[in-house]
């Protein structure tokens, strides 16, 4: 049995402990928790309706009031529809007969006195009913509190024992074979090959014991080699590389082209003889991929290469090949261990199926993003006509669902727009509708948009906006779709009744435009990834977050019309988000 098995094992049996440990403890308190409830639910009503009914009642020899009467009918039929205990119907059958026996007719003072007699009588044998059934149910109440106390203290103190038993015993099972294969590895650094490590187990240490035993053998065989074994080796690994799907070069330290394999050397259109041990950057020269290939140290873009009949797309990776190099001190007898760089791989690897995969990825999420559109806008104009007081009223629990399903389709729509935006982004499709325009227009149509939001909250926006700032050639949807995002966050990170800067001023041939909230603030971890898709910074709001990809979407918006973005925040002082466009220089 494997160790992963066996620690799987191990923690599975003490995950079960504990969960057999939680289930009981939550059965016995949801019994307790059941047994209270029902005292309350069951009898506490029932007394409160009785004193009720005998202050109602009172001690005159005279019929009740009218109001009296109808409060007193009221409680009666409450506790009609709360009979719960065994012998509280009949009681309560009898206290209406002699209710209504009282009701009916005009009577002397003395009847009327005896009837209030018996509908004492009748109350409080009720009241004496639930006062027993409380002590009864307090009394279970109490024993299931104990019978759980005393379970969950001994599955606790089984649990600790096998935990105990788990941390003294373990420690040993691992170090002992470590240590055992340590000594073994001091061994082989002493060059002595003969060694070997017997561990009787069938698990991973086992196995790597065998394995240190091959080792051992093979360093021993390598002692030993010759040539001959050598060269096998080297055709090994050249037959290896030369039948790799992916293209393969590798150069020496001095830059000269060791060897490419076949699929490289048919991307490069080049033959075998025209690429060994020539000079790299000579072949550069005449063939425009090797040199891109050379240029490209960081390529984080797939490379387009026409392959197999069709466009291809391939990821460059470069491998350096490092070997230790050992600089001897003969007179201070020190050995310095360094790293000797003996040439390096590059590795064009063939990515066109990722790529069709992402970009019908990208097509499903534009499609389904569009479909879902217009049934969002159908609930949307739904919950509308609901909301109408024209159309009915809706009563307080009615109103707080309508509430709801319209933040929720709000979101949906928010979301939807989101991921047909991400899709133009993805895909390189921004398309975007220059115009000159005035900074001022693109404020005013962002606060029009979150000025009911702001409004719900009793959030004051500040707008502090120099005036003639120069006009921006820029589109005015999506740069105010930018300056929408930065509101509503800014709005959903406030508290109540507080305020939002808004500012925007002419700094270094660009106008800046910058949105300012004093909520909690972001940490310095997370300034660095705040703008990357589906991130989302943790926080402990209730309310519902977004998707993670308005600050991305933003970005990429801004950045496309040449203009800059960027946050500032810290704890507790709030956060501040620019974004900055070149305005137009007039002529």
């Amino acid at each position: 049995m494997k160790i992963k098995t066996k620690l799987r094992l191990g923690f599975t049996f003490l995950f079960v402990i504990f969960l057999f440990l939680g289930g009981i403890a939550v059965w016995f308190i949801r019994e307790l928790s059941q047994a209270s409830s029902q005292i309350l639910k069951d009898n506490y009503k029932t007394l409160q309706y009785m004193q009720v009914m005998i202050k109602d009642l009172g001690d005159e020899a005279k019929p009740l009031s009218a109001n009296t009467q109808k409060i007193f009918e009221q409680t009666l039929q409450q506790q009609e529809h709360n009979i719960t205990e065994p012998g509280e119907g009949v009681a309560t059958k009898q206290l209406r007969k002699e209710f209504d026996r009282m009701q009916a007719g005009e009577e002397s003072g003395q009847i009327i006195l005896g009837h209030k007699r018996s509908i004492r009588s009748a109350i409080f044998a009720i009241m004496e009913l639930n006062n027993k059934a409380i002590i009864k149910k307090n009394d279970i109440a109490r024993k299931t509190a104990h019978d759980a106390t005393l379970f969950v203290a001994l599955m606790a103190t089984f649990s600790f024992l096998i935990v105990f038993s788990f941390i003294i015993n373990f420690p040993g099972y691992v170090a002992n074979p470590i240590r055992e294969l340590s000594a073994g590895i001091q061994e082989i650094s002493n060059k002595n090959y003969q060694r070997r490590i017997h561990i009787d187990s069938n698990d991973e240490f086992g196995d790597l014991a065998e394995a240190y035993n091959r080792m051992a053998a093979k360093l021993e065989e390598y002692e030993n080699s010759n040539l001959a074994k050598i060269q096998f080796e080297k055709l090994r690994i050249e037959t290896i590389v030369q039948n790799l799907n992916d293209a393969v070069i590798g150069f020496d330290e001095s830059g000269r082209v060791l060897f490419a394999n076949p699929t490289a050397l048919r991307l490069m259109n080049l033959t075998e003889n025209e690429v060994t041990g020539k000079y790299a950057p000579d072949i550069a020269l005449q063939n425009d991929l090797f040199k891109q290939l050379l240029q490209e140290n960081k390529q984080t873009t797939a490379i387009k290469i026409f392959d197999d009949g069709k466009e291809s797309y391939f990821s460059r990776e470069m491998y350096r090949i490092t070997v230790p190099a050992n600089n001897s001190n003969t007179e201070e007898k020190a050995v310095v261990k360094t790293v000797k760089d003996i040439g390096s791989v590059i590795l064009l690897k063939n990515i066109t199926r990722f790529h069709e995969l992402d970009e019908a990825k990208t097509n499903f999420m534009a499609t389904i993003s569009h479909e879902l559109k217009t049934p969002i806008a159908a609930i949307k104009m739904s919950l509308k006509l609901l909301a109408d007081k024209r159309v009915g009223d809706l009563n307080e629990e009615q109103d707080y669902l309508m509430r709801n399903m319209q933040e929720d389709s709000d979101r949906l729509l928010k979301i939807t727009s989101e991921l047909l935006e991400l899709t133009q982004v993805e895909t390189g499709k921004i398309q975007l509708k220059f115009q000159q325009t005035s900074p001022q227009a693109i404020i005013d149509y962002a606060f029009n948009t979150v000025r009911f939001l702001a409004l719900q909250k009793n959030i004051r926006i500040d707008m502090q906006v120099d005036d003639g700032l120069p006009k921006v050639n820029a589109d005015v949807e999506k740069t105010a779709w930018v300056l929408v995002n930065f509101l509503s966050n800014a709005i959903r990170y406030s508290a109540e009744h507080s305020s939002i800067e808004l500012k925007a001023t002419v700094k270094q041939k660009m106008v800046e435009i910058s949105v300012r909230d004093f909520g909690k603030g972001i940490e310095d971890k997370y300034l660095e990834r705040i703008f990357d898709r589906y991130f989302q910074v943790p926080t402990d709001l209730k309310e519902k977050g977004g998707t993670g990809l308005g600050l991305a979407i933003s970005k990429d918006f801004i950045e496309a019309q040449n203009g800059k973005i960027w946050v500032e925040s810290a704890i507790g002082e709030g956060s501040k988000f620019y974004c900055a466009l070149p305005f137009i220089h007039d002529i």
